[in-house]
């Protein structure tokens, strides 16, 4: 009897069809951004083949630590919601069943994926590596910038007319990215992508000159640091940093690569050169040295070096001056001239000074006076109404709250929003408290920043998983030596040589004696992380107990409400 020969399979056939391909699409909500630190709050989880759902996995999760205030304001999961729900280490084995021989698909895979990587590491599980879909990556491939400007998960959403729309809850994200994918894969569909082998080969968008240059990796350290891309002409074209520098310098020649900027840059590129740092700090400074000492062309940095201050003149009357350069009791760093304009402003509606640009004589002034008189801002020294000493009260209290002795001047401002709110001027009253809030931070962070910078010598110790310890020389607010203590090592023996070795830091001018603003930043940052713990000192570092900082609360509720004055006014 004859047998019928079966079927050569098609092109499109090849492989695992999409059709018969399980996927499981997932979505996490977290405490914060770090998956080496935070914490997962929520996984939601839909299983899909052949476009039919077949199981949802949705689950609260206790992150065993507080939710940031933001967080909360976010996704609307709140400290109450997740006490009492299973810790993530009785979660992850029921979720690694749920996906397992699945493919994973998660709306910009890398934050998600990141946190399942680490927490299979905390937890003692080995990542099964399974294929993974970005449905962003897919969607940049797919549609157009004019179809799609944004592919945010909101963005396609409403694109693609999904029922169901995301909420930063993470079972409702996972299902609007189901609909997502499904949309994704039909467009696909039509250029001939059937199998799970040919998504999985279209979705790497990268040239053959892009992939030849990985050679440019080969030699570089699997090492926290920095490294440099230089051009033909031995010129720095860009400057990263890195905690696995081979790792991370590898991905410019893939298709995780997609900005258009850097792909020019990587074509350009003969040479990458590195230096190995002991942790991320030291990194980061680094970076910032190099970018200032370089200005790479690809570094957007490199074009917002820019600072700006505000500083009372030398003068009979002085007034607040916007300048570039920092001196004594300057308020500042601001990034733009509209934010020390703003400060400025925010300053005047809080302290009687004059806002004019006239010179004004300590005797004898003849001039005209502004509305500023008449709105009881000002009571016009350029007339001859006001003595330099009564001026001078003044003047005393704007150097007090610079400096964070006093922060009289701040509660006059905001009383004056409650009146402002009570005679229905909720516009004015709203224009004003942002403005009072952002002189708030203004004065909080260059108080911190001088603080620091004041002192000679700090050690500072931050604990490394592995049991190790890490460590920072700060001087004068300036990273001056960095190190590590691996487990086992006796770290006083390590800090010892540390500050032997240290760069010597002489202080200059100006509220950070002379520091960039950027890395005494970088460096409080660091010193202030939870966690830091404090060596040695050469003497107490501390904020001023009159300082902005006070007033944290307040930015709080002021940044709570930033629609209230508006909502009430309707």
């Amino acid at each position: 009897m004859p047998t019928t020969p079966p079927a050569q399979l098609s092109f499109d056939e090849l492989g695992t069809p999409l059709r018969e391909t399980t996927f499981v699409v997932f979505d996490l909500e977290t405490t914060g951004p770090r998956a080496a630190e935070d914490g997962i709050t929520e996984i939601g989880a839909v299983k899909v083949r052949g476009g039919r759902v077949i199981g949802e996995f949705g689950t609260l999760v206790d992150p065993e630590r507080g939710i940031p205030p933001q967080i909360v304001a976010l996704t609307g999961i709140t400290q109450n919601m997740v006490t009492g729900a299973p810790v993530l280490a009785s979660v992850l084995p029921a979720f690694l069943e749920f996906a397992e021989g699945a493919v994973l698909v998660a709306h910009n895979s890398g934050f998600d994926v990141g946190f399942m990587k680490a927490a299979c590491e905390r937890h003692g599980y080995a990542w099964p590596k399974p294929p993974v879909v970005c449905t962003v990556k897919l969607a940049r491939r797919v549609l157009s910038r004019e179809e799609a400007p944004s592919c945010k998960l909101s963005a396609l959403s409403a694109l693609f007319g999904v029922p169901e729309a995301p909420n930063h809850r993470a079972l409702v994200d996972a299902r609007a990215t189901v609909e997502v994918l499904h949309r994704l894969l039909e467009r696909v569909g039509s250029v001939g992508v059937h199998s799970l082998e040919e998504l999985l080969a279209y979705l790497p968008d990268v040239s053959p000159q892009q992939r030849r240059k990985r050679s440019l990796a080969a030699d570089l350290p699997s090492a926290p640091g920095v490294y440099l891309f230089r051009g033909p002409s031995e010129e720095v074209l860009y400057v990263g940093t890195a905690s696995d520098l081979r790792r991370r310098v590898r991905q410019y020649f893939t298709a995780s690569e997609t900005r258009h900027r850097l792909r020019e840059m990587v074509a350009l590129a003969v040479r990458v050169d590195w230096v190995e740092c002991a942790h991320p700090l030291e990194a980061q400074v680094r970076e910032l040295r190099l970018i200032a000492a370089h200005r790479p062309a690809y570094n957007r940095r490199s074009k917002n070096t820019a600072s700006w201050w505000l500083a009372l003149t030398d003068e009979a009357f002085p007034r607040l001056s916007v300048v570039r350069t920092a001196r004594e009791g300057a308020l500042g760093p601001f990034p733009t001239r509209r934010a020390a304009d703003a400060a400025a402003e925010a300053l005047l509606e809080a302290v009687p000074l004059r806002a004019c640009a006239q010179r004004i004589p300590a005797r004898g002034a003849s001039g005209t006076p502004c509305a500023l008189l008449e709105m009881g801002r000002c009571k016009a020294p350029c007339a001859g109404l006001q003595e330099v000493d009564d001026y001078a009260g003044a003047v005393g209290r704007v150097r007090a709250l610079i400096a964070g002795e006093s922060t009289e001047a701040l509660g006059g401002a905001a009383a004056r929003l409650g009146e402002l709110a009570l005679e229905e001027r909720f516009e004015e009253a709203a224009l004003r408290r942002d403005r009072l809030a952002g002189l708030v931070r203004a004065l909080d962070r260059g108080q911190r920043r001088a603080a620091l910078a004041a002192v000679e010598e700090l050690v500072a110790a931050r604990p490394v998983g592995a049991g190790g310890w890490w460590f920072a020389v700060v001087r004068h607010g300036r990273l001056a030596s960095a190190g590590v203590a691996p487990r086992g090592v006796p770290p006083m023996p390590v800090v010892d040589a540390l500050v032997a070795s240290a760069e010597t830091v002489l202080p200059g001018a100006g509220p950070l004696l002379g520091g960039s603003a950027e890395e005494v930043g970088a460096v409080l940052r660091w010193v202030e992380q939870p966690g830091t713990r404090m060596v040695s000192c050469s003497r107490p570092w501390s904020a001023p107990a009159w300082g902005a900082g006070s007033w944290r609360t307040w930015v709080g509720v002021a940044e709570a409400g930033r629609d209230q004055y508006r909502f009430e006014g309707h």
